[in-house]
């Protein structure tokens, strides 16, 4: 397996640009014009570095780092910005990221970058992504979306596969309801809120005959999707 760079820039055309070198370094790179969809794509797929565009629509790069870092603590981010001032370095370094670049800058100086954040972690990109997930009786297709239990199968909506998948991996455990929409949704006003109310429901339906599963709400603070291993 490849290493995988998430690229969030709004800039169509040095996004390109960025993409295109980092593939001929032998990345695999996801390329995202939103902070967004981003976010989105981070918690739908496994990456080793994250690179984010500081100034971008929907969702800046700062934002996107915090909600990131809500989800994830070791991931290296590194930030691209036009502005050189050192609050805005210092509120980059403040958001969760780990370096900064200011634009304009060489080739050469981002591939350096890369290389260095990388060497700061214990990267295993030999380890395939958990594609089948065993939830007591049922046995949860990541990719396909759907539950299987004995001969009868599930499928599910998107939305639904994606929550559940964001519930597993932090099991046993708390998770603020923030960062399930952010996750899911990439956003978490009121509207994207009942709506994620909806799902769960539907999620407790589906799980409902396997008495080791549970997903309990935690008032006032989210979810807790509990299971005995």
């Amino acid at each position: 397996m490849k290493i995988k760079i998430l690229l969030a820039e709004d800039d169509v055309n040095l996004g390109l640009v960025i993409s295109d070198q980092l593939k001929t370094d032998g990345y695999t790179v996801s390329l995202c014009c939103d902070g967004v969809e981003a976010l989105q794509r981070f918690n739908s797929e496994d990456y080793h570095l994250c690179i984010l565009d500081v100034m971008m629509p929907k969702k800046d790069g700062f934002t996107l780092a915090k909600d990131i870092r809500k989800m994830n603590q070791e991931i290296p981010i590194l930030f691209l910005s036009a502005k050189s001032m050192t609050n805005d370095k210092v509120q980059g370094f403040n958001s969760g990221g780990d370096d900064y670049l200011t634009k304009p800058f060489s080739v050469e100086e981002l591939q350096l970058r890369i290389k260095a954040l990388l060497k700061r972690i214990n990267i295993r990109v030999e380890t395939e992504e958990e594609k089948l997930i065993q939830l007591g009786i049922y046995l949860f297709d990541v990719d396909n979306f759907t539950l299987k239990s004995g001969e009868e199968i599930k499928t599910l909506t998107k939305k639904e596969a994606h929550i559940l998948k964001v519930l597993y991996k932090f099991k046993n455990q708390v998770v603020p309801r923030d960062v399930i929409l952010n996750a899911v949704w990439g956003q978490d006003d009121y509207f994207v809120g009942r709506s994620f109310d909806v799902f769960i429901t539907k999620l407790r339906k589906y799980l409902s005959l396997e008495p080791t599963i549970k997903i309990s709400n935690i008032h006032g603070v989210g979810f807790k999707f509990e299971i005995k291993e």
